[in-house]
């Protein structure tokens, strides 16, 4: 189960999205919202607070934003637009996504998860620009930034070159990657994807690697992003579209957690992200 700040973390963010939803009327590709401090409906430590605001200022998708007092907190409203690089990231097959990301808040919940379940090394696999790996390098994991797409990695470089946070940005095709050299005990793999859009292949690809890893098979945790719109999951709605993968690889759904992302920004629901291991 999840630690009690993790919770509470992830309904503020949540609270915030749909409050924030229901009222914005700028007219920018994408838009998130991060407070300004710490509180009792967001218990973060401080510097964590200045590091998520950090990577939203140094990040070149983000072209503008403004405070706003959303569900009685104080947070900063960051804009911007993501095509360019959603342009380019469609060049890659099927199997990959294109660069859609989780909130920067977001991101920082999925990098306690691994934390705080004493994890010692965080795989983005299909890393955008990096959000996640960041998150957890400023949680001191070790971690690997993995993308297939070069332009976006050059963005993560810039990024982790001017916040001065280097969080591993790697451009590599996950599925021949060899994560043997990184001596890896105790990981966390989080698999980007949507099991609608191509993500069921990069994540069946990736989990016959993983799986073989047989010395810390019982170690490695996945993340997975899921749906609980039944429009979007055809035949397959259990486990927000993974239950064809959790059978056949035989994962236990450890928890789960609702995420804001910027694909289900003007949706009613937010993302699920499921916590599984190996049985």
């Amino acid at each position: 189960m999840f630690d009690d700040n993790i919770v509470v973390i992830a309904r503020c963010i949540s609270e915030i999205k749909h409050e924030f939803s229901k009222t914005y009327d700028g007219r920018s590709h994408i838009q998130e919202v991060i407070p300004i401090s710490k509180s009792k409906k967001f218990p973060v430590d401080t510097k964590h607070i200045g590091a998520l605001h950090l990577f939203a200022k140094n990040n070149p998708i983000y072209t503008n934003s403004f405070e706003q007092n959303i569900a009685n907190i104080n947070c900063l409203v960051y804009e911007g637009d993501i095509n360019e690089y959603w342009l380019n990231s469609i060049k890659h097959g099927s199997s990959c996504q294109p660069f859609y990301p989780t909130w920067i808040v977001s991101a920082y919940v999925i990098a306690r998860i691994a934390q705080s379940a004493g994890y010692g090394h965080l795989v983005d696999i299909g890393s955008g620009d990096g959000r996640i790996a960041f998150c957890a390098r400023m949680l001191d994991l070790n971690t690997h930034s993995i993308e297939i797409d070069p332009v976006l990695v050059e963005l993560q470089s810039m990024i982790a070159d001017t916040t001065s946070v280097d969080f591993g940005p790697e451009c590599a095709d996950a599925l021949e990657y060899d994560y043997s050299k990184s001596n890896m005990t105790h990981p966390m793999f989080v698999i980007g994807g949507l099991p609608q859009m191509g993500g069921d292949v990069l994540a069946s690809s990736v989990m016959d690697v993983v799986a073989n890893m047989s010395k810390i098979r019982k170690n490695i945790g996945v993340i997975l992003a899921g749906t609980h719109s039944k429009r979007h999951l055809s035949k397959n709605i259990k486990s927000g579209g993974w239950g064809a993968l959790l059978d056949r690889y035989n994962l236990n759904v450890i928890d789960t957690v609702m995420l804001p992302t910027v694909w289900t920004f003007d949706q009613d629901t937010d993302t699920p992200y499921m916590h599984v291991k190996f049985s």
